[in-house]
């Protein structure tokens, strides 16, 4: 019988893991220090120069390439973004899926910053196509409110060169194209 549940304890994933969701995890921590403009993620400086400074982000997805916080000064207010390079493949056919994978553990995120209502994170899927170069997906926080109002979340698939690359980015809401939803650009 000891024997038994030892082997069906090890046999099974535990609970803990079936509900863990490090995109979400990680999306909720920089989406709450979004109105200190990142000050608490921003890790040791990674490259300076005379417009923009990259930082290593503190809060990293496991398993992403690189998660970075970058400050640009190029116009008079400094703007913040968050970026994870969150899979980078050769093959389109697992990029896509990934896309949707990590699609799927955003959309409907439910978050909670100090002082403002909870809000939800929502966006459209778009299914990308092996001839776009690029597909976006812009999420809607809702209610935006407050804070809330200034920040854009997307989720974006880009071929370069010979590789594909998903990020997951969180920035300024003023650095965003007039564009919503979900694009794809040949």
């Amino acid at each position: 019988m000891i024997a038994f549940l030892i082997f069906s304890a090890s046999a099974y994933p535990q609970a803990d893991d079936v509900f863990s969701n490090k995109v979400n995890t990680a999306l909720e921590k920089v989406l709450k220090d979004f109105p200190n403009r990142f000050h608490n993620i921003k890790g040791e400086i990674l490259l300076q120069g005379s417009q923009t400074t990259e930082y290593r982000s503190t809060v990293q997805v496991p398993g992403a390439a690189s998660c970075v916080v970058v400050r640009n000064t190029q116009n008079k207010n400094d703007a913040y973004a968050w970026t994870c390079t969150a899979f980078k493949t050769g093959d389109f056919y697992q990029a896509k899926n990934k896309f949707k994978e990590i699609f799927d553990e955003v959309e409907n995120t439910i978050i909670k910053i100090d002082g403002e209502k909870p809000f939800i994170v929502s966006g459209q899927y778009a299914s990308p196509a092996e001839d776009n170069k690029s597909t976006a997906i812009n999420f809607d926080l809702l209610p935006a409110v407050g804070e809330i109002k200034k920040i854009k979340v997307a989720l974006v698939l880009l071929k370069e060169t010979r590789e594909w690359k998903i990020s997951l980015q969180v920035c300024d809401n003023d650095l965003k194209d007039d564009g919503k939803g979900s694009l794809t650009n040949n």
